[in-house]
């Protein structure tokens, strides 16, 4: 038989025990309250695929440690703004009649990744209730970090991106770059010069399905590579394999104090709206 994709004839397949031993290598440590992005691809092979991944991970965390993802939702917005892949204008109508309300409880994340999307639905997982930019969060501090989660500014100062901050999370980035960093909005949020938007969800209001208004800013991720590059050669960041991924683990404090400065030294003040 040939060899399929991710196969070679001189490795073993990654397992849960493998993984976890490399999450240890890293510097994981039992009792973390850890931000996760993760690719499954990136891992290789793994028996039991995002479940092993997810076990290997409550494994190095332990009973009293959290593991949290990124459940978002981006397509549980207003139409008109849709564009990867846009849809025709007279579907707009029929769309915002008929699209379910958000549901932490059903509505599946959308290009979050199979890892993450594993973690939301594992029993007990818990969700946190923002209809784009909720994160579902697995163990011990899961309801402390996901519990409230308010309508307006989604990585603001009432986010879980900020109660991470506040209980020094880490951060691991699994085979994916800086680019997918999220905690680096939290920083955005917190820059002045963030300019602000509004933006409409189909939410349940008193037992009914409403439209919801409210304000968010205007993120940009463009320059995230750029500033955990900057960020690496400044601080600390633990690197090396987890499975044939490249993964990197580091303090969510640091890396958004960090971003935050750069932000302000090397992002242009924006013209008002």
């Amino acid at each position: 038989m040939s060899e399929g994709p991710g196969f070679s004839a001189d490795r073993q397949p990654i397992t849960r025990a493998s993984l976890g031993a490399d999450l240890r290598r890293l510097g994981l440590n039992p009792g973390a309250t850890l931000l996760v992005h993760a690719s499954l691809r990136a891992l290789g092979w793994v028996a039991g695929g995002p479940v092993a991944v997810v076990q290997a991970l409550s494994d190095a965390v332990g009973p009293t440690g959290t593991i949290v993802v990124p459940a978002f939702t981006a397509d549980y917005t207003d139409p008109q703004d849709w564009f990867q892949p846009p849809v025709p204008e007279h579907w707009w109508p029929t769309i915002r009649e008929h699209m379910p309300a958000f549901d932490p409880d059903r509505t599946p994340s959308r290009q979050m990744g199979a890892i993450a999307e594993c973690v939301r639905t594992w029993p007990g997982a818990k969700r946190s209730a923002h209809p784009n930019m909720s994160f579902a969060a697995l163990g011990a501090r899961a309801d402390e970090v996901v519990a409230t989660h308010p309508l307006d500014f989604g990585f603001g100062a009432q986010s879980p991106l900020a109660r991470l901050y506040a209980l020094g999370a880490s951060v691991l980035l699994l085979g994916v770059g800086y680019g997918k960093c999220t905690c680096f909005h939290l920083a955005e949020a917190r820059w002045p010069s963030t300019l602000e938007t509004t933006a409409k969800a189909p939410v349940i209001r008193q037992g009914r399905r409403v439209w919801a208004n409210f304000l968010d800013h205007l993120y940009n991720d463009r320059d995230f590579a750029d500033i955990g590059r900057d960020f690496e050669r400044a601080y600390p960041v633990a690197c090396g394999p987890v499975g044939a991924a490249e993964a990197r683990l580091f303090g969510l404090v640091s890396s958004v104090d960090f971003a935050l400065a750069w932000i302000a030294q090397n992002r242009q003040q924006p013209r008002s709206r």
